[in-house]
């Protein structure tokens, strides 16, 4: 009883958290429902992005940032392209998937050059990879590669400007399919479409891991050296992992840009790896288990705490920003705090062994 307790204590706290804002803030379950279906519409494939390293033992894949800007990369050339709707988008998946593959690889060999320390070098491995982001996009393109489109380049012809306009294909699954309920006088839109798509990443993840390679990834979470005996191909089997989750990522980013409508071209995917993260850890997840069901219980928990906060934090103090500050903390504390019982446990595990 108390470590079923214990596994449960984040989300319930969470759950106080948001309860307790929504009583102090007065927020009505219209407004409420309105924004988180938004929200969890939006970012839960991001979220699931982060399952199958997991499971594989790869821990928190921090690297996912690098799968966002793949998706990015692809939004920006439809938009040259003026392509828009949902060929647009379509188009955006089909481009962003090669990509993706491509720097899931490299990201999976340095994984396996970095066994035991997979999170950090995911963390690092976006910082480079945000930094050729940079060069490419802020300084080659139009430069050193041939790039004329004045509506999106700096005045100055090399570069792309700070935001890129995603009007062409903004709503395209969400209004794919248009319903509408009525809830306490309003109208509130339902993403039918999104959330087919998130149950079909459901459905895929849930199944995959039944499969033969899903149980091997399993197996090498639970133990890599036994797997590796047990003629598992495991290093082969960690790149096919960090692809699948990479690839995820590009898809969950273009998901999330559809339905912004706007890419904040340098910094839209900054905070990607980082916000899933927390998202998923604060369902009661670890680094070594998490599930289909406790990524979209973080996903529900995180948001409704992205909304509820600000709001709470000008009734409370009449400034919306203490929210803003809060919120943060919570992220950067969820994540910290997982990193370290993770490491307390793996201490624990080597002196009882």
């Amino acid at each position: 009883m108390r470590a079923r307790l214990g596994r449960w204590s984040v989300p319930i706290l969470f759950a106080v958290l948001c309860l307790s804002g929504i009583l102090v803030a007065k927020i009505t379950p219209s407004f409420l429902l309105g924004e988180m279906m938004v929200r969890v519409g939006r970012n839960s494939v991001l979220v699931m992005a982060l399952l199958i390293p997991i499971l594989a033992g790869l821990g928190l894949n921090f690297g996912i940032v690098i799968g966002a800007m793949a998706g990015q990369a692809a939004a920006i050339l439809i938009v040259h392209w003026k392509l828009a709707g949902i060929v647009g988008f379509g188009a955006a998946w089909l481009l962003a998937t090669p990509i993706a593959i491509l720097l899931g690889v490299a990201t999976g060999i340095l994984f396996n050059r970095a066994k035991g320390r997979e999170m950090v070098t995911g963390l690092i491995a976006g910082f480079f990879a945000n930094g050729l982001y940079q060069l490419v996009f802020l300084f080659a393109l139009g430069s050193l590669i041939p790039f004329h489109d004045p509506d999106m380049l700096l005045p100055q012809g090399n570069g792309l400007r700070n935001t890129i306009d995603l009007t062409g294909i903004q709503y395209a699954i969400d209004d794919l399919v248009r319903v509408q309920i009525p809830v306490e006088g309003r109208m509130l839109r339902v993403p039918v479409v999104t959330y087919a798509v998130v149950a079909g990443f459901c459905v895929f993840t849930v199944l995959f891991l039944r499969t033969r390679l899903g149980q091997q990834l399993r197996a090498m979470g639970q133990d890599d050296h036994v797997a590796a005996i047990a003629g598992i191909p495991v290093e082969r089997n960690r790149i096919i992992a960090t692809v699948l989750s990479t690839v995820f990522a590009s898809w969950g980013q273009l998901l999330f840009l559809q339905n912004i409508g706007t890419l904040n071209t340098y910094n839209s995917h900054e905070q990607v790896g980082m916000f899933a993260i927390a998202a998923l850890l604060v369902s009661g997840a670890t680094v070594s288990h998490a599930t289909v069901a406790q990524a979209l219980l973080g996903t529900v928990l995180f948001h409704t705490l992205f909304v509820v906060s600000p709001l709470a934090g000008k009734a409370l103090a009449g400034d919306a920003q203490i929210g803003e500050y809060f919120r943060v903390f919570v992220a950067y504390a969820v994540i910290t705090v997982a990193l370290v019982l993770h490491a307390w446990q793996a201490k624990k595990g080597k002196r009882t062994a």
